[in-house]
């Protein structure tokens, strides 16, 4: 049930027929890991917060330091020093007090993983390291989660979702699994904040219609980002049944 106080916080995403109190049912019921409290993540952590997700998993290993400010605005200059993890939890407990929030502090590998991704509903992959994202892939495929990944550099952005429980869904691994731009980060290339806040805002869009149940995912989809123009571009991105990570014959 929702309280009295839940109806009005979030009455006007339940006005939406999409939504309504069953689907703000299933959000307070739902459990996201994201990975990630930088660019990406932080609005991706402060979106699905006040929506009403009801159990947030928050993963980063680093502490902030004064260039995040620019762009990863669930921070602030209070907050230099700190654990990403404590400065985002402090943030969005002040945003939404009804939600759970649950830390992870530590650089996230295979064994982390596991049991992370298992333990919740969909994840959100918002670093910036080829190695951790194929990490976070696999995990995903393992335990059967949906991924919704994004990326942003310099002013070009991507997005997609992968989703394990639909047979013609492609993974991460289909997709970039011989290595990709992603390995060039933010700190070398430089990025422009409204950029990573648009693909994080997009990321946490995906993941309330994927929790709800609404609306038409990203699953096969690449969403091309050109920020320097303002363009969108759309690719279709198959499953490739030799793929070592979901294919036939993977593990």
């Amino acid at each position: 049930m929702l309280s009295d106080e839940e109806l009005l916080r979030y009455s006007r995403q339940i006005l939406l027929k999409q939504v309504d109190v069953e689907g703000q049912l299933r959000l307070k019921a739902s459990r996201v890991l994201v990975v990630g409290l930088g660019g990406l993540g932080s609005p991706v952590a402060l979106y699905l917060a006040a929506a009403g997700v009801g159990e947030l998993h928050l993963a980063d290993f680093d502490r902030l330091d004064l260039t995040n400010l620019q762009r990863q605005i669930v921070h602030d200059s209070a907050a230099l020093g700190q654990h990403k993890v404590d400065s985002a939890m402090a943030r969005l407990e002040r945003l939404n007090p009804e939600i759970t929030l649950v830390a992870h502090r530590v650089a996230m590998d295979a064994d982390t993983l596991t049991a992370a991704v298992e333990a919740v509903d969909l994840v959100l992959d918002c670093t910036d390291n080829f190695a951790v994202r194929e990490a976070v892939n696999a995990a995903c495929v393992a335990a059967r989660r949906p991924l919704v990944s994004g990326a942003a550099i310099r002013l070009e952005g991507q997005l997609s979702v992968f989703d394990p429980r639909d047979a013609s869904s492609p993974c991460y691994h289909c997709l970039y699994g011989h290595g990709s731009e992603a390995e060039l980060t933010c700190s070398e290339a430089g990025v422009l904040g409204p950029l990573v806040g648009l693909v994080g805002s997009l990321q946490a869009l995906e993941a309330l219609k994927l929790l709800v149940g609404f609306g038409e995912p990203l699953v096969g989809r690449l969403l091309l980002i050109d920020a320097f123009s303002t363009r969108f571009r759309e690719l279709k991105v198959r499953r490739d049944p030799a793929c070592t990570v979901c294919g036939s014959h993977a593990g």
